[in-house]
């Protein structure tokens, strides 16, 4: 059975994070972020300052890079995206860009933001929470659909025979 709370990165403007654990309705119709830390204290911020929230695998450890705890190396993609979805680029409103690929539904318009697949899936950083509110500019780089859903073509027509034969 998974767990209802997610572990998560909450990176701020001020560039300090804090590590803890996001309900599974994070960012819904929220009017501030709410996580458990890891002492299992409830710490609530205004997104005003929350730059983005990382779910990730796991913490880091006391030896890692205070720096970088997300592990967030690439925040571009190398080559166009094979994963359906909508690629985006996006300017945080401290001059920051970071590229995903969100889904293309409602979750767009709805919430408190926008939920980002990393150009690379296999760091730390699973999933991207970025509050609207972080987001300065927004450019949809391309529509990426899912494979096998082509137009059915129309049926070929039978070809008249041009020399008939005889007897039928």
């Amino acid at each position: 059975m998974a767990s209802a709370r997610k572990p998560v990165i909450v990176r701020k403007f001020t560039r300090d994070w804090c590590a803890g654990y996001a309900g599974p309705e994070l960012g819904r119709n929220d009017a501030e972020l709410e996580i458990l830390d890891l002492s299992g204290k409830v710490i609530r911020m205004a997104w005003e300052q929350v730059k983005w929230v990382c779910y990730v695998r796991d913490f880091p450890s006391s030896t890692a890079d205070p720096a970088n705890p997300e592990r967030l190396l690439r925040k571009r993609f190398a080559i166009r995206p094979r994963t359906p979805g909508l690629w985006m680029r996006l300017t945080l409103t401290d001059g920051d860009e970071l590229e995903g690929l969100a889904a293309n539904d409602l979750s767009l318009v709805d919430g408190a933001g926008l939920m980002l697949t990393p150009p690379d899936t296999r760091s730390n950083t699973q999933r991207i929470f970025v509050p609207h509110k972080a987001i300065q500019t927004l450019q949809v780089l391309s529509l990426i659909g899912a494979p096998g859903r082509r137009q059915p073509t129309a049926p070929r027509e039978v070809e008249p025979e041009l020399f008939p034969s005889e007897g039928s």
